[in-house]
């Protein structure tokens, strides 16, 4: 996955040169708020700062012996220093480091996530802009119900979107945790005003009550945003997917030169975009489980969590951003097809529009159980090349309430709302609003 399918600068960030960087960050950033307090000396901070550097394979080298990977990385970076090595870490516990340098690479991880939030964001807005006045059949239970626009369609993902982005951003923020509160987390190994001094210097907040480790609920937090940005990357998938049916055949996706759609069957063109979305989303869902196991630690700390942290952050964040920029490729590319929109429309020889038949039969002072009678009668008897306003006026009541005039404005098939609603929606994406 990493090596071949996401973007590299996602990757990047959850590999053992970046995670090591963010926690020396850590480190530098502990010792000169101690030189600031008087508790190390200021020449101690810093050597730390100029000369603390790492290298990956002595770590690991180290760490094969340890069998403790942060103090491999503590021994690592205080041979570097030389003599003011022995204030590397001073006061801390492994925790203390790995839970602040996590809050690192969330933060710039979300920072690339959001990235590709913004191209399938551009990428919906763009498509909305150029459907919203294109009719097509809306569906309830996989049938034909009332008409609807395309961009209407995606108007509601891109609200759902926007609210998934503000999730994602509350979680992310909350998450954001600086934490040195040593073992068991009561200051025991150095005093809160540290935490807060380097939790400053860092751009994060102090914990607020910690045992040993940041409490998990944030992270867990955390990959609940992501497994609502994928489900909802999800949904429009399924959506594309089923409109590309045969059967639907009202978009499709991007089909490039020189592509093949089956190794058996020459004239396929197959979803397989959206498809793919389907089952990383599926991932992201597991993780998310994942996630919520890991809230549940023995007493002051274990360390079950560390073993699945070490695999669903890269994981989720990675498939997460590889989700959002491909489905911003497949909107980009997508193939709108509205002559297909048109005949389709035309399926049920009106019956789409049944709904509006009988509220006009209610405004006329039929009752509304009578009014769905005569509705209800004359779609459910149609035969071939009949047309649902033809077989309305066969039914003399009917033609005594009614005029052609009225039902062939009703037939007509205008949405009088569609236009302005979307207008709203587009005009909420550019004030970075999460409703």
């Amino acid at each position: 996955m990493i090596a071949r399918y996401t973007r590299p600068e996602m990757a990047r960030v959850w590999e053992p040169e970046a995670r090591f960087a963010k926690l020396l960050e850590v480190e530098i950033a502990v010792a000169a708020a101690q030189a600031e307090l008087g508790i190390i000396p200021k020449d101690a901070a810093k050597n730390i700062a100029k000369k603390g550097k790492f290298s990956v394979s002595e770590i690991d080298e180290i760490e094969r012996e340890t069998k403790h990977d942060v103090i491999a990385f503590v021994t690592n970076v205080a041979s570097y220093v030389g003599d003011d090595g022995k204030y590397v870490h001073y006061g801390m516990t492994s925790s203390d480091v790995l839970d602040t340098a996590m809050s690192l690479l969330l933060k710039e991880a979300a920072g690339l996530l959001n990235k590709s939030l913004d191209r399938f964001e551009n990428a919906l807005v763009s498509r909305i802009k150029e459907h919203k006045s294109t009719v097509c059949v809306g569906r309830t239970h996989g049938i034909h119900a009332e008409p609807t626009t395309f961009g209407w369609k995606l108007a509601g993902h891109l609200a759902e979107l926007r609210r998934n982005r503000g999730r994602f951003e509350r979680a992310i923020n909350q998450a954001l945790i600086c934490k040195l509160s040593g073992p068991v987390g009561t200051y025991s190994t150095q005093e809160a005003v540290v935490e807060e001094k380097v939790a400053q210097k860092l751009g994060l907040r102090p914990e607020t009550v910690a045992t040993q480790v940041v409490p998990r609920d944030r992270h867990a937090e955390v990959f609940m945003a992501l497994t609502f940005l994928t489900t909802g990357f999800e949904r429009l998938a399924v959506e594309i997917r089923h409109l590309q049916r045969t059967e639907v055949g009202e978009v499709e996706e991007g089909f490039s030169k020189g592509q093949k759609g089956s190794s058996a069957m020459p004239h396929k063109k197959n979803p397989i975009g959206s498809e793919n979305i389907t089952g990383l989303a599926r991932l992201v869902r597991a993780n998310a489980m994942a996630a919520f196991e890991n809230v549940v630690l023995w007493h002051e700390r274990d360390i079950s969590h560390s073993s699945v942290e070490r695999v669903i952050f890269p994981d989720a964040f990675i498939v997460t951003d590889f989700a959002a920029d491909r489905l911003a490729g497949i909107l980009e590319n997508l193939v709108v097809r509205e002559d297909r929109m048109k005949r389709n429309l035309e399926l049920t020889s009106g019956q789409i529009l049944s709904s509006q038949i009988l509220l006009a039969l209610v405004r006329k002072g039929l009752s509304r159980e009578d009014a769905y009678k005569i509705v209800q009668k004359a779609s459910h008897s149609l035969k071939e090349g009949d047309h649902l306003r033809d077989k309305l006026f066969q039914d003399k009541s009917f033609a005594k309430l009614l005029s052609k005039k009225e039902v062939d404005e009703i037939f007509s098939g205008r949405l009088k709302q569609v236009s302005g609603l979307v207008d709203k929606i587009l005009k909420r994406s550019t004030t970075n609003e999460h409703p």
